[in-house]
């Protein structure tokens, strides 16, 4: 909304007065629902070693299987996001974050209480499905509770809150594990579900599109299904070690062939699920593409850092979850006045600077091995947090502003399904990379190793976890084999390290050239328009 020049008067509301009064005590409970799924995935990981553990202290899950513990999740929680997403607008927003807070909870209770590892990855599907439904309902309402002036603002402690799920999940998940079993970690999810919902009942008001048009259901199936296609032959690529397998290369390439079929249903289309057009702003697609490759690489560091931190210099599932406090109190710091930056610099400026921040972390890994200062470690997160504050604002302002407020759960589900297939595809790419380089590593080294049949040795190779354990069996005449995966554990993350600071050079490079400079924020829109993607980036972040 656009003030009125010299007036003295208020600008006019569209958010109605009882609304508008309670939009903080609404925004913090829409922060409840943020903190619960991105809380539950940071608690996942840092109990990835227990579970990997033989019963009865975890589920002797094998690191493909931990792997499918992660992507079950979002394998589901990607393909689904983009129509969570529209049925939020056609039957209330209210109602789909409710609903799929119970589901969470309930995927929440089963998973807690698994037998195997193949339970808990079917029951993580659950709670990926209730995830699906209350993470786009929450920026849909965010947005519909706030005036523009002020979304800026609200969506900076909105990603903010993805900050302190960070810091919260690892240091809950650690002293859970102390204390606790290990489905204690998914446990712990069903008393802030339901604290959240019954105050989502009372509080955070209802909203949709109060036009939707017919229903599209040729459009709808064909984006489940070509998403689920895609990061299905992601995730099995990453588990075959392989991407040049036929089986991925076909599923990929299905999943391709039906988006494509999606986007041209979409143009030909009079009742559209969305708009493709949008696509054509440069500035909107680079904001996309943003998200996307920094969740990318991101992701599949967090992925094997935990082994790092853990099965490498020793630290406790606790302390491990404390060593990320950096990287939340950053972005807890930076990501609310994310926005002010913006205002000086423009959002090309803050975005591609952050972006290089992230690249510089990751080659920062480099100088790590099993003996470095871990304030170096610490240092590192910092910086990382805080170059994740300057891009997420920003370019989640500019993908929600690009939309109408009445197609505020599309724009919502855009925005987390291109930061959740470039999750998957960072744990399955990355996850990929360090698999295959710990595997070249440590392979001459089991060769060597007596008593060890040819599938002792492959399964010993799947992980360092895997080889530590069988060095532990040895004795002190493991102490060799230990010492080598852990050379050969640093040298892989080395590695990995590289491709994810690559990655996010090429996020610098995409936002550099095409998100709006300073120059977009230089004078105020014309009364009555509504600012468009790439005013949205830069002018709406005032």
């Amino acid at each position: 909304m656009t003030t009125p020049a010299n007036t003295g008067e208020e600008p006019a509301r569209r958010v109605p007065e009882h609304i508008h009064r309670r939009r903080w005590a609404i925004l913090t409970v829409l922060m409840f629902s943020v903190l619960v799924v991105v809380l539950d995935n940071s608690i996942l990981n840092v109990a990835m070693k227990t579970i990997a553990s033989p019963e009865p202290t975890g589920l002797g899950a094998t690191q493909s299987q931990l792997e499918w513990a992660i992507n079950s999740y979002t394998l589901v929680f990607a393909g689904l996001l983009f129509t969570a997403g529209l049925l939020g607008d056609r039957v209330g927003r209210k109602k789909v974050l409710i609903g799929g807070m119970v589901v969470f909870g309930l995927g929440s209770v089963l998973a807690a209480f698994s037998g195997s590892p193949t339970e808990l990855i079917v029951f993580r599907a659950v709670m990926g499905l209730g995830a699906a439904f209350v993470m786009p309902a929450t920026l849909a309402i965010l947005v519909n509770v706030f005036e523009r002036d002020e979304q800026a603002k609200a969506i900076g402690i909105w990603v903010a809150a993805v900050g302190l799920a960070i810091a919260i999940g690892p240091i809950t998940g650690g002293l859970l594990l102390e204390h606790f079993w290990w489905g204690s970690v998914f446990f712990v999810n069903v008393p802030v579900v339901l604290v959240a919902v019954v105050a989502m009942a009372i509080l955070v008001p209802d909203s949709r599109d109060p036009a939707p048009g017919r229903l599209d259901p040729v459009g709808v199936t064909l984006s489940v299904i070509g998403l689920v296609l895609v990061v299905y032959g992601i995730i099995e690529g990453g588990q075959l070690a392989d991407f040049t397998d036929p089986e991925v290369l076909a599923t990929i390439g299905a999943g391709l062939l039906v988006l494509t079929g999606f986007v041209f249903h979409q143009k030909r289309s009079d009742h559209p699920s969305i708009d493709v057009g949008y696509f054509r702003n440069p500035a909107f697609s680079a904001a996309i593409a943003a998200i996307a490759l920094v969740f990318f690489a991101l992701l599949g560091v967090t992925f094997f850092m935990i082994f790092y931190t853990q099965s490498v210099r020793g630290y406790s599932a606790l302390q491990s979850g404390l060593l990320l406090l950096p990287v939340a109190a950053a972005q807890l710091i930076f990501a609310p006045r994310a926005r002010l930056v913006v205002d000086r610099f423009g959002a090309r400026a803050a975005c591609t600077a952050g972006m290089l921040m992230v690249a510089a972390t990751f080659f920062g890994f480099l100088t790590l091995d099993r003996d470095s200062p871990i304030w170096v470690l610490e240092v590192l997160f910092f910086i990382q947090g805080c170059g994740m504050a300057h891009i997420m604002p920003p370019v989640t302002v500019a993908v929600m502003q690009a939309l109408p407020r009445d197609k505020a759960g599309s724009g919502s589900a855009l925005n987390n399904t291109f930061r959740q297939v470039g999750g998957a595809m960072g744990v399955a790419v990355l996850g990929s990379v360090l698999s295959t380089a710990y595997r070249g590593g440590i392979d001459d080294e089991l060769a060597r190793t007596p008593g060890l049949s040819d599938a002792q040795r492959h399964t010993a190779g799947e992980s360092v976890e895997a080889t530590l354990t069988v060095a532990e069996r040895m004795g002190p005449a493991g102490r060799r084999l230990a010492a080598s995966a852990e050379d050969a554990f640093i040298h892989a993350m080395h590695i990995t390290s590289i491709g994810a600071g690559a990655v996010a050079l090429v996020g610098a490079l995409v936002v550099g050239c095409f998100l709006p400079g300073r120059e977009a924020t230089a004078g105020p829109a014309p009364a009555g328009t509504r600012p468009g993607p790439r005013e949205a980036a830069g002018k709406a972040q005032r």
